[in-house]
């Protein structure tokens, strides 16, 4: 399996989402996996997190990308944690996961 692609588009256990500048990063920043609900990679292939307590590590589940559930997990989180504020409107996937909101780039 081949690794990640940065950045990296993390959805916590109630949906907020963390675009993080790569799995190193990701893998530095995120604490608890338990608190982890999905993720994607900057090619929109989901992510799965495994490990313990400040020793987490994500990966790919797959080589099969999944924009349609990336963007729709995105749009989720602007309705639900950023009211008034539109997700990017790119039409190109890498525009897209550029415009995103970012944690420690």
């Amino acid at each position: 399996m081949t690794t990640p692609i940065g950045p990296v588009i993390i959805f916590d256990d109630e949906f907020h989402m963390y675009v993080l500048r790569d799995q190193a990063f990701a893998e530095a920043w995120w604490e608890m996996p338990d608190e982890y609900t999905c993720g994607f990679d900057a090619l929109a292939r989901p992510l799965c997190m495994t490990g313990e307590s400040h020793k987490v590590r994500l990966e790919l589940t797959g080589e099969e990308p999944d924009e349609a559930e990336l963007r729709r997990l995105v749009a989720n989180h602007y309705r639900r944690y950023l009211p008034g504020q539109v997700p990017p409107p790119a039409t190109a996937l890498s525009d897209f996961v550029a415009a995103l909101p970012s944690e420690g780039l």
